[in-house]
Parts: C-alpha cells; sequence; structure tokens
C-alpha cells in the first residue's frame, strides 16, 4: 500500500481478518462473493447501507451455482490481496486521511468479482447500483474516515 493509505479503518480490518479465514472454504467465485457480502454486511458503513437496503444473512432468492470455480492455488491467484490491493489504490485516489475505508473494499469487490458479486447482491434482493447510491452519490466520501 501507499504511505498515504498504509492504514486500515478498524472495521475495514475485521473485514479482512474474517474474509482471509473464510475465504479457503469457498468452493467457487460466487461463493467467495456471497462470503464478502455476508461480512461486510456486518461492519462499517457498507454494513450500514446494507442493512438499509434490507439484505439479509441468507440470499432471498437462490442463485445459480457459478461455472467458474474458486482458485485452486491461493499462491497463484489470491483473491484476498487483490482485493486489499485494490481498495488501496481506490483510498490513494479518493487521498484518505484515516485509512482504507469499507466503502474502498466493497468498491474492490465489486472490481475483483464483477457478475459474480452482481449475481449475489440480486440474490440478496439489489444490485451494485442501489447500493452505491445508499452509501451516497459520493462514494469516495466515507464517513469512516
Amino acid at each position: 500500500m501507499t504511505s498515504a493509505v498504509s492504514e486500515l479503518a478498524p472495521d475495514t480490518a475485521i473485514v479482512l481478518g474474517i474474509a482471509s479465514t473464510a475465504m479457503p472454504y469457498a468452493r467457487t467465485r460466487e461463493d467467495e462473493a456471497e462470503r464478502w457480502l455476508r461480512v461486510l454486511r456486518m461492519h462499517g458503513e457498507v454494513g450500514a447501507a446494507l442493512q438499509a437496503l434490507g439484505v439479509a444473512e441468507g440470499p432471498l432468492q437462490p442463485h445459480e451455482v457459478s461455472a467458474h470455480p474458486a482458485s485452486a492455488d491461493v499462491s497463484d491467484h489470491d483473491e484476498v490481496r487483490l482485493v486489499i490491493e485494490h481498495a488501496a489504490q481506490v483510498a490513494a485516489e479518493r487521498e484518505a486521511r484515516h485509512g482504507v475505508a469499507t466503502t474502498d473494499l466493497l468498491l474492490a469487490v465489486m472490481h475483483v468479482y464483477g457478475a459474480d458479486f452482481d449475481r449475489v447482491l440480486e440474490a440478496h434482493g439489489t444490485n451494485c447500483d442501489e447500493l452505491i447510491e445508499q452509501l451516497g452519490a459520493g462514494v469516495g466520501v466515507s464517513g469512516e474516515e
């Protein structure tokens, strides 16, 4: 991470710790995206936004199983590392003063998981546009700072 975002906001550190522990048990990329959503809905500004949208622990509707298996070799394809790196970039671009926030992490998850994360959100009754709108038009501005 760059020096401008060498820290993680406390909620972000919790999310990353839980996600790092949960990812090895995911069977598909969509399962990984589901795990990100579950942990994000409990922490920080993103958690508040997801709960305000009515996103519950489990999906409202079953989603199709993705044909894309999860990474078998973590050393070659570490999704958590990719999310962290992208979140740090997002935070640096918004000139974060107090580290990487859960909003930065959400944008990184959206970037890394793409359509898989979209499907998971839809199964929970929302979508990326609604979530970003709930967070406020200026996603780069975070109340977690």
